[in-house]
């Protein structure tokens, strides 16, 4: 399953979400409700 990392375009606060193939992905700061951008990671880890 996926990890998605967002901020918040209002209050800055990040996050980062499980989610299954199909799921809805937030849309709202849980926050203060402000909008969400996802943010894409520029590395990947591997063990």
């Amino acid at each position: 399953m996926p990890i998605y990392e967002f901020r918040c375009k209002n209050c800055g606060e990040t996050f980062e979400e499980l989610y299954n193939n199909g799921d809805s992905l937030p849309t709202k700061c849980p926050k203060c409700g402000g909008e969400l951008v996802r943010v894409y990671s520029g590395s990947v880890g591997l063990s």
